[in-house]
């Protein structure tokens, strides 16, 4: 078993990062038997598919890799860099763009809605992003992509390039990826509209709490946080209309690590004013230890940036061969 995943390094991670999907990776790593392995990256050629800052896309690359080692990513256990520092990742796009169709890629739901109506404006590397993320998982053959519902269709994509590639070129190469969906996986919503997603590009820092925040800003962002005037039911289905009430308890399931029917059995009929103090304490208890660990790597970013160097060669020798396979399978090496 081989997992790959990225993630774009843009900006400070919050908690709904750290639920919804650095806890699973952190799961993942500590599951995995002798002889599977765990390839997590940050996508900084992802990132420049749009308007980047480059003083900030390179400071945010290291807070992020800061952040994952801070929240249980092992660079010891798992292998763990920063994309652009492997170039099988940009020379294997290439090659695979010559089997990826336009129709494929016009298909794909995410650049209908980043380019919205300036297609014309958008650049080329955000039309052909998704070859690049089929590159990244194909590149050490995966068996297996942790994936969020959005993703879906990209996986989608990889398999079928995959398969086009071995079938043109008459080779057994490239693996075709499962997608990985943890079910503990929730969905964490903003702390200001329990419809929204937790983002940390919303313009409210209230709506969030980032893996940064003080103890008093964690208790205070969730003191403040939208909730209603009712109590909490002794079911799942009493929250069914009521999506603020329905994120806290999420949340507090979540960082309990218990199901929605445990919290609600043990906190029925309370009010928000007893359940949000609850809270707080627990995600105080959670991230504060992440939070102290992150500070001390961000004291030294020098040792995160030779993290990340160490865990690239890692992966560019275990993506070497498979590179230099489609390239021979191809006519480019002889």
């Amino acid at each position: 078993m081989r997992v790959v995943s990225g993630i774009q390094p843009t900006g400070n991670l919050h908690l709904g990062n750290y639920l919804g999907a650095i806890r699973q990776w952190v799961a993942l790593q500590d599951s995995m038997a002798a002889g599977d392995d765990c390839l997590f990256f940050l996508a900084d050629l992802h990132a420049v598919t749009v308007a980047i800052d480059p003083a900030e896309l390179a400071r945010n690359t290291i807070k992020m890799a800061a952040a994952l080692v801070a929240s249980g990513i092992d660079p010891d256990r798992s292998t763990l860099f920063n994309q652009a520092r492997v170039p099988a990742h940009a020379e294997l796009q290439w090659l695979l763009a010559g089997t990826a169709r336009m129709g494929w890629l016009n298909r794909m739901t995410q650049w209908k809605d980043k380019a919205g109506k300036n297609r014309e404006g958008a650049s080329v590397g955000l039309f052909t992003y998704p070859v690049l993320q089929a590159a990244d998982v194909l590149a050490y053959r995966a068996t297996h992509v942790p994936v969020g519902d959005d993703q879906k269709q990209h996986l989608e994509l990889a398999r079928d390039i995959a398969t086009k590639f071995n079938a043109d070129f008459d080779i057994d190469l490239f693996t075709l990826p499962e997608p990985f969906i943890s079910p503990a996986a929730p969905r964490i919503m903003s702390l200001r509209d329990g419809t929204a997603k937790m983002s940390k590009s919303d313009p409210s820092d209230a709506s969030r709490i980032n893996l940064v925040d003080g103890d008093d800003a964690i208790a205070q962002k969730l003191r403040k946080a939208k909730s209603d005037a009712g109590e909490l039911p002794d079911s799942a289905g009493g929250l069914a209309d009521r999506p603020e009430a329905r994120n806290l308890v999420t949340i507090y399931a979540a960082l309990a690590n218990e199901p929605v029917a445990t919290v609600l059995a043990r906190h029925a009929g309370q009010g928000f004013g007893t359940f949000k103090p609850a809270l707080a304490d627990l995600a105080i208890a959670t991230l504060g230890p992440i939070r102290a660990r992150l500070t001390r790597l961000l004291d030294d970013r020098g040792a995160v940036a030779t993290v990340l160097e160490k865990g690239a060669a890692k992966a560019r020798a275990t993506a070497a061969p498979t590179l230099l396979a489609a390239q021979r399978a191809m006519g480019l090496q002889v």
